[in-house]
């Protein structure tokens, strides 16, 4: 095998992604390092139009600098039901008659997610149910909605990918009153690695990433006021997550280099679940 073979395991030429929850954050992150692997299409999808319209435009301007052959393309809706998992497909069918394109889907990013923390006896019913929607439902309706062009997509040598956005709360109970946050993504987990056992035979192979923490404008409330020094202190790495972190990991769940990883939880907390200790 030649350095340039090497190389290439690690990209995804001409691939063509879905990403949930991807007009800013991790989200985006990972549609910028599909676009750096050599990714022909990336769908960028959140609630918020003019959000998502300002990501595609940001996105596109990278690729028109950097001479990437990829191309990303807005989706705005809200995935917290079926319903509106079925508007995203429609959005996603209907940019592709516009465009001309051909309707395609290699890889789904179910990274769309909500948080809430609250004090116990306080903890209001329609943010529990807010929380449970978008992070448990909404992964599945999002996967459902796009499964007939994944099942297109997939090769037992090369699967389509589906890449459930969990997180290192699932795992222990590091966020404070993060009640239904901490359900989900335990629940979501649980959910990619029975979708993984379902859809494998179906040359789609489905993977969890659970971030710890990365600075961003969901994270910033419970990073503020010294927590996030602190959160970087008792860390084993001694540090929150990078971009490149996200970019690096989100390149190999998508590419050959995982095309034998399936219903796996990959924590992506330099090391805070076995660690460190709880706030």
């Amino acid at each position: 095998m030649s350095t340039k073979d090497l190389i290439d395991i690690y990209a995804v030429p001409g691939k063509v992604a879905v990403i949930t929850g991807s007009s800013r954050g991790l989200g985006y992150d990972m549609a910028e390092a599909l676009l750096l692997g050599g990714a022909a299409r990336v769908y960028i999808s959140s609630r918020k139009v003019d959000a998502c319209a300002k990501a595609v435009s940001q996105l596109n301007a990278i690729a028109k600098e950097k001479n990437l052959p990829g191309k990303a393309y807005s989706i705005p809706a809200d995935v917290s039901t079926k319903a509106g998992a079925d508007a995203l497909r429609a959005a996603f069918d209907k940019v592709n008659k516009e465009e001309g394109l051909e309707p395609r889907a290699d890889i789904v990013i179910a990274n769309a997610g909500a948080t809430w923390a609250e004090e116990i006896e306080k903890f209001p019913d329609s943010a529990f149910a807010k929380v449970m929607d978008l992070n448990v439902r909404g992964v599945f309706f999002t996967v459902v909605a796009f499964l007939d062009l994944l099942r297109k997509a997939g090769t037992p040598e090369d699967p389509a990918r589906v890449i459930i956005t969990g997180s290192v709360a699932g795992l222990t109970g590091l966020m404070p009153n993060g009640f239904a946050y901490n359900a989900s993504k335990a629940g979501v987990h649980q959910l990619g690695k029975q979708l993984a056992v379902d859809l494998g035979p179906q040359h789609i192979s489905v993977n969890i990433l659970a971030p710890g923490f990365f600075p961003s404008k969901m994270t910033a409330g419970f990073l503020s006021g010294g927590v996030g020094d602190h959160m970087a202190e008792t860390n084993p790495l001694k540090r929150l997550g990078l971009r490149s972190d996200i970019i690096g990991v989100t390149l190999f769940l998508t590419s050959k280099a995982s095309a034998y990883v399936n219903g796996v939880v990959l924590p992506l907390d330099g090391g805070s679940h076995v660690g460190a200790p709880k706030i």
